[in-house]
């Protein structure tokens, strides 16, 4: 029996893990304009620089979190940080635009080793309902912390140093993360266990990657040419077989019978679309901050941290109003703030001052996010069995991943089609002499190209021009940023319209992590 001085000290291990996992994407946010110009990196390869990461991380957190609970928790989840850490040194080591792609890649297979162990472990270290209900609330406000933290610490470190630090930083954080989880949390994992799904783990991983690979690949080879609707049905064969074969297998990777449970599949996938819209905002946030107002990394961490002091308040706060309310009453209130942060956010444009709309968007957005995460990750790990934390826990994470990278993937995907559709004619027309091939081919795909030509020497009989050109480029990707943001709003309202009318409004409190905070344990 672990004292509650160990319990606690556990907790804060396990919650050191997932910062360093949610942090990773946080950070190479900031630091995307100057690989940008350092690599000569287009709009696509800078969405490979982030889906690089979250798209290995989606497609193995199924996997394991099934061989966590087979194997051990804690020995998955270590394995996972050392992975990270040497992944990151290869990052740190990386000079071209393949081999960071190649470091973020790997990084995000030995993340999804250690995330699904976190609320796992979590949910198995404290068994009594109140502590338990503390825990989940510190894991919940764990990752509004890490985007609280990230762009100002990436700012910092971009400063002072190379966007190198950002892979750095992940060397010294891993190992003492190792320590810390070896010293004081306990091995757990599963009872029962059936064999392990391997055909399910190939369908759900190529289906997964197929059809983001499609939509991030989409604006160059055109919406619906052959690759791209060959792309689209190749997914969907590859993932109804993965559902197919589910339904039928003795031991599924994914019970999917889970989704017949109601407070099970509403919440992940409002946890979903609240995950699509966070990580298109923030991808964009980026451009915007350093594209179109031309801010440092440190003033974009800066200025982005209204965002991130929204998302910390906001979770335990929507914990707390969960307990009265019912998480029905809490996720429709917060789809509604998320989508309308993020209408505010699509009105932008190059003259918006900062103080107003756009510090509104953000608080909305984080707020709307934080409303919730924290009730939909209760409903999830409330509706499966304690042998099968970790499969629960990796549903609730494949949720946000795979919404965020899809984010990312489209909304990415659709602005850069409507700002190259815009600004390329225009490049094009510009002399040689002025602009080489390669860095016409900068500007037509990336707003961030500004920094570069803003720097620029030029002669004086072509500055009006150039500033001419900037005030395109700025205006081309907001007005693309805006019919962007139409596809989030959208997807937020129907998901609310979907939980309002499906999900039952009254509180349920028999099982709820978090709601067990009203009712007293018996001694």
């Amino acid at each position: 029996m672990m004292t509650k001085s160990r319990r606690f000290a556990a907790l804060i291990f396990i919650c050191l893990a997932e910062l360093l996992v949610v942090l990773d994407n946080t950070v190479v946010n900031v630091a995307l304009p100057t690989m940008s110009v350092d690599l000569f990196a287009s709009v696509s390869d800078l969405q490979w620089i982030v889906d690089a990461y979250t798209l290995t991380f989606a497609g193995f957190l199924l996997t394991f979190g099934h061989l966590g609970d087979r194997f051990g928790r804690r020995r998955v989840m270590i394995i996972g940080l050392i992975g990270v850490g040497a992944m990151s040194l290869v990052g740190a080591l990386a000079s071209n635009l393949e081999q960071v792609i190649m470091a973020r890649a790997a990084m995000g297979v030995f993340a999804a080793a250690v995330f699904p162990a976190t609320l796992a472990m979590i949910t198995n270290i404290f068994t009594d309902a109140r502590e338990r209900a503390i825990a989940i609330a510190a894991w919940t406000a764990m990752a509004g912390f890490a985007i609280a933290i990230g762009p100002t610490a990436g700012g910092w470190l971009l400063e002072h140093f190379s966007w190198h630090s950002v892979f750095w930083m992940n060397v010294p954080a891993a190992l003492l993360v190792i320590v810390g989880v070896l010293l004081v949390v306990p091995e757990s994992k599963a009872l029962h266990v059936g064999r392990f799904d391997f055909v399910g783990t190939i369908l759900s991983l190529l289906g997964i990657v197929i059809l983001v690979w499609t939509i991030i690949d989409a604006p160059h080879r055109g919406w619906v040419s052959a690759f791209s609707i060959t792309g689209y049905l190749s997914a969907t064969v590859l993932l109804g077989a993965f559902v197919f074969w589910e339904l039928r297998t003795d031991a599924p990777i994914l019970n999917m019978n889970l989704f017949r449970i109601r407070r099970f599949s509403f919440p992940a996938l409002a946890i979903a679309v609240s995950y699509f819209s966070m990580f298109g905002f923030l991808f964009l946030i980026t451009q915007y901050f350093q594209g179109v107002r031309e801010y440092s990394p440190l003033e974009f961490g800066i200025h982005s941290l209204p965002f991130a002091a929204a998302v910390a308040v906001g979770a335990p706060v929507a914990t707390l109003a969960a307990q009265k309310l019912g998480t029905t009453a809490v996720m429709v209130f917060g789809l509604l703030v998320l989508s309308g942060g993020m209408f505010l956010a699509g009105r932008t444009t190059v003259e918006t001052p900062y103080l107003g709309p756009v510090v509104i968007s953000m608080v909305l957005m984080g707020l709307g996010l934080a409303i919730v995460q924290g009730p939909a990750t209760d409903s999830i790990m409330s509706s499966v069995p304690l042998d099968e934390a970790g499969a629960g826990s990796a549903v609730n994470d494949t949720t946000r991943e795979l919404g965020g990278t899809l984010g990312v993937a489209v909304i990415g995907s659709i602005v850069a089609s409507y700002y190259t559709s815009k600004v390329a004619p225009i490049v094009d027309a510009i002399p040689d002499a002025v602009m080489s091939a390669q860095e016409k081919g900068f500007a037509r795909e990336s707003v961030l190209s500004v920094i570069e030509i803003r720097s620029r020497d030029i002669s004086p009989l072509f500055e009006q021009q150039k500033d001419s050109l900037i005030y395109t480029m700025k205006t081309a990707c907001l007005e693309g940023f805006a019919i962007a943001s139409y596809f989030t709003v959208g997807a937020a309202l129907i998901t609310a319209l979907l939980v309002a009318l499906l999900l039952p409004w009254k509180p349920v409190t028999e099982g709820s992590i978090l709601g067990s905070l009203t009712t007293k344990t018996p001694k």
